[in-house]
């Protein structure tokens, strides 16, 4: 069984900066692509950011530019850095994980989620 937990989420003025953290932890033999995911109240889920096993990212149209995501192969944790966040940023955010478990398994899984807001 793999979990994956989030944190470092809050409440940040516009313009500021707030760093997330998604750890997975569990029967991991092998970590591939992770993600994070948004969605906003009133709104459907939105694709946010991936980072691959090997390193390469990818970023949403809304976030390119502002967002960093890494990747700690050691820790099974990856990381959203995102700064210059606006209003239009606040939503609960979801780590996803793919991973090939101990006993050779393919899974995903995601995290609880954690609130972001952007406010004055």
């Amino acid at each position: 069984q793999v979990q994956v937990v989030e944190s470092g989420g809050g409440l940040v003025q516009p313009g500021g900066s707030l760093r997330l953290s998604c750890a997975a932890s569990g029967s991991i033999f092998r970590i591939n692509a992770m993600s994070w995911y948004r969605q906003a109240p009133g709104k459907q889920r939105e694709w946010v950011a991936q980072i691959t096993s090997g390193g390469g990212t990818h970023y949403g149209d809304s976030v390119q530019g502002r967002f960093t995501i890494s990747r700690d192969n050691a820790k099974n944790t990856a990381y959203l850095q995102m700064n210059s966040l606006k209003p239009e940023d606040t939503a609960v955010y979801y780590c996803n994980v793919n991973y090939v478990s101990t006993i050779n398994d393919n899974g995903a899984v995601w995290g609880q989620g954690i609130l972001v807001t952007v406010s004055p």
